[in-house]
């Protein structure tokens, strides 16, 4: 079980790169690499998903991959491409980490 849960914790990261590929692709000149980028995350994100879905539930792990990408993401967008950080946005980030957290202590 264990390992299922670190196959999902690469999964979740590697789901953050294909935002930021395409983020990148748009900001820089070297527009085919990112989008490569993002091409070569997307489908080792669905691979390591697919590993830790051997061995836990649908609903937990895709639950706790998608919300490893959008805090990820909303993390990255703040501190690298200055996004608000609002009170609201803020409060709404922790609540995905707490339902990550507790998804996670739950199984």
């Amino acid at each position: 079980m264990k390992l299922a849960w670190t196959y999902l914790l690469i999964a979740g990261v590697l789901e953050i790169g294909w935002p930021l590929g395409f983020k990148l692709s748009q900001t820089t000149s070297h527009r085919v690499a990112f989008i490569l980028m993002a091409a070569v995350c997307m489908a080792l994100s669905g691979v390591f998903l697919w590993l830790a879905q051997r061995e836990l539930p649908i609903g937990t792990a895709y639950v706790v991959w998608t919300g490893i990408g959008a805090a990820g993401t909303f993390l990255i967008g703040v501190f690298a491409f200055h996004d608000p950080a609002s009170m609201m946005r803020v409060l709404s980030f922790l609540l995905i980490v707490t339902g990550v957290i507790g998804l996670r202590l739950s199984v």
